[in-house]
């Protein structure tokens, strides 16, 4: 057998696997969007055209979901973009005890998030939760955290913010330890401010590592779905509904297979042609 025979052959079962788990179910969602279908109806699908991404993309009720989402990612990602750099800038300047600092804040990213969300639901509990009963030794309120509409969205950019600031902070650590230090002991001959150093020199060249790390964040918040299931199921009234949970009633509680589908076509629509914009910019500022 040749090598390109034998490399055929070592390449074909994972190309296969591929193929049927990944391409596949896509081109049968996309089929899926254009019919009526229902996975619970039976009967053959009927062709309905664009029907179903007409009903979506007109609806208020997508509109407002899609303003949740917009808002939780927004809300989320800067806040952990801005904590995240912050812990990895002063990481960065210890000498002593940084790989064990570093250990410790991982710890909430290794864990899945079923167990983080019941972890802060029994935290958020408005009658047994940890945090009421800290604000009320401290002579404070209670607070209904994920039962009012308020607060719940909050609660939720709270603790996926708890859970993901340390993979920012891994990132923005990684560009910090990767500035050459001739830099700094040239700014340190001509006495420049730490203010001067940190605007021209740190955050220049740790920038576009933050923005990669941004825009993995910001696609795995707009999936957001197992926090809103477990914490809230998208209540009070649908206050947290984010697109992810919506797609998952639509196909799960109401049994609309083809327009579900349509969602899932569209959202993956929005992510890709978002992540093409905001990689010219990366490239754009490269070359800059």
């Amino acid at each position: 057998m040749s090598d390109r025979w034998l490399a055929v052959a070592f390449i074909s079962p994972a190309l296969l696997l591929l193929l049927a788990m990944s391409v596949f179910p896509l081109l049968w969602a996309l089929y899926l969007s254009f019919t009526d279908y229902s996975a619970t109806r039976g009967g053959p699908a009927h062709f309905v055209g664009f029907e179903n991404y007409t009903a979506i993309l007109t609806s208020a009720q997508v509109h407002l979901r899609a303003l949740t989402t917009l808002i939780y990612v927004v809300g989320a990602v800067t806040l952990q973009t801005v904590l995240g750099f912050a812990i990895a800038y002063l990481i960065s300047r210890r000498t002593h005890g940084r790989g064990l600092l570093t250990t410790l804040f991982l710890v909430p990213m290794m864990l899945s998030q079923v167990v983080v969300g019941l972890f802060w639901r029994f935290m958020l509990d408005a009658q047994f939760g940890v945090i009421n009963s800290m604000l009320g030794s401290l002579g404070l309120g209670q607070v209904e955290w994920l039962t009012r509409q308020r607060t719940a969205l909050i609660s939720l950019i709270v603790v996926d913010t708890w859970q993901w600031t340390p993979f920012i902070m891994l990132i923005a650590l990684a560009g910090l330890t990767a500035v050459p230090k001739y830099l700094y002991e040239a700014a340190s001959i001509d006495r420049a401010s730490e203010w001067f150093r940190f605007r021209t020199i740190t955050l220049p060249l740790v920038w576009p590592l933050l923005l990669i790390a941004v825009l993995f964040r910001a696609i795995e918040a707009f999936r957001l779905f197992d926090l809103v299931y477990i914490l809230t199921s998208g209540g009070p009234g649908v206050s947290t509904e984010t697109l992810s949970f919506h797609v998952y009633k639509v196909a799960f509680l109401g049994f609309n297979t083809g327009t579900a589908s349509a969602y899932g076509i569209l959202m993956v629509l929005v992510v890709i042609v978002l992540t093409q914009l905001y990689l010219r910019y990366l490239n754009k500022l490269k070359e800059d």
